[in-house]
């Protein structure tokens, strides 16, 4: 049997990767933030939000 063909597909430059990694950092960045942001705002808020009308 032959072997099929690899299809190297899309082969990036040196700037697109950059470019990517660096968008994946700032996204992963804002996650943090944005979960630290949560828990803050939990821990602030106390156990008071646990105390409500069902």
């Amino acid at each position: 049997m032959t072997e099929p063909a690899k299809d190297e597909g899309v082969v990036l430059t040196e700037a697109q990767k950059r470019a990517r990694r660096s968008r994946s950092i700032a996204i992963a960045l804002a996650l943090v933030a944005l979960i630290v942001l949560f828990y803050v705002m939990t821990l602030v808020k106390g156990p008071v939000v646990l105390i409500r009308p069902l």
